[in-house]
């Protein structure tokens, strides 16, 4: 006889997601505290919304106290050519695969509320659907709900589908039979952990986000600190190299990945001069329909300014000069220190006065 339990996994699938599995409202209790101890770090950089609603992100009842139960989900975006195989091309930028595509929190909460229609007319109950955005620890949940675990890098593995997992969450008022937690199978593997460019990882399963190259590149606002910009390359939004080396991704099935997330050829492989020539509209019209919209012009040319500083290619110094006195200050200093490493006889850069010399 068909389970409840059983036909949400079976609809999930049929809807296109790679993974599904079922927790308790409460069972990941160590969460909060993880929580508290690493915001009270200051590990969380300048993202100061994971503070503000901390007490609502430690457990699900605090967001919302009628939840029961929680159904996590994983969408797959496993691709299909190595992450790393653009490592040293120095003219062009090098995009995390994850935004390659059409935007995931569109395409994964649409079928999340598909999959919420679904159960309200076969069990009813209320229930929420999360994508990322709501103060919602889906990788505890998602270890919880065994579709995974927490690995060293801290992203969450799985069995069959590597590192590359588009987290979702239901929280539903049905009290639902829960799946057995994850098991950590990442053994004595530290490939994650030496992978880091920036040495982000103070130790195992922690992440400090403020030596992170994804969140320098995304979530930092202003000028990225000096100690990380060489670290930087040719990486102009996100890092996929502690999830690249993996090992468990030898099992992941590209053939699987939903194909809104297929990458879009303009975002493959974007040529640094191109980036560095973005005025607001054109970045709007480039990256519409994508992630990396949120970052905004100035965030995209200042790490498009950094990468062409690290590429040693001096034909792009004509472009860092005119963004030498660009309107943002963060893109002026970002031009500066590049215009610095590709052609030293003519400009200087110093970290606590810029100046531009010769």
């Amino acid at each position: 006889m068909e389970t409840l339990e059983s036909a949400i996994k079976a609809e999930a699938v049929r809807l296109g997601f790679a993974a599904c599995g079922m927790a308790r409202a409460d069972a990941a209790p160590k969460t909060a505290a993880r929580l508290a101890a690493w915001l009270a770090e200051g590990c969380h950089g300048d993202m100061l919304w994971m503070e503000g609603r901390a007490e609502q992100r430690g457990t699900p009842k605090g967001l919302w106290p009628e939840v029961r139960s929680v159904i996590m989900l994983g969408m797959s975006y496993a691709p299909a050519a190595d992450p790393l195989r653009l490592e040293g091309e120095g003219d062009i930028g090098r995009i995390s695969a994850y935004a390659q595509g059409q935007d995931y929190h569109d395409i994964v909460k649409k079928l999340l509320k598909q999959l919420a229609r679904w159960l309200v007319e076969r069990a009813g109950g209320e229930l929420k659907v999360f994508v990322d955005t709501a103060p919602v620890m889906e990788k505890p949940l998602a270890e919880a709900a065994g579709i995974g675990w927490q690995g060293k890098h801290s992203n969450l593995v799985s069995q069959s589908e590597g590192s590359w997992l588009f987290l979702g969450a239901i929280y539903t008022t049905l009290d639902l039979v829960p799946d057995t937690s994850g098991r950590d199978r990442c053994g004595s593997c530290s490939a994650c952990q030496q992978a880091c460019p920036t040495d982000a990882f103070p130790a195992p399963y922690r992440v400090d986000a403020r030596r992170c190259i994804s969140y320098l590149t995304i979530e930092h606002k202003g000028p990225i600190p000096v100690e990380f910009r060489a670290a930087l390359g040719n990486r102009i939004y996100g890092c996929d190299d502690c999830l690249a080396v993996c090992p468990w991704n030898k099992f992941a099935r590209a053939a699987s990945a939903n194909l809104a997330f297929a990458p879009r050829a303009e975002l493959v492989a974007p040529a640094l001069a191109d980036l560095l020539s973005l005025d607001d509209a054109a970045f709007r019209q480039i990256f519409a329909g994508s992630p990396i919209k949120r970052i905004g012009r100035d965030r995209m040319v200042r790490n498009a300014a950094l990468a062409a500083g690290n590429s040693g290619d001096p034909a792009l110094l004509e472009r860092l000069v005119i963004l030498i006195d660009d309107p943002d200050p963060a893109v002026r200093d970002a031009a500066l220190w590049a215009a610095a490493r590709l052609a030293p006889e003519r400009f200087s850069y110093d970290v606590d006065a810029v100046v531009i010399s010769g």
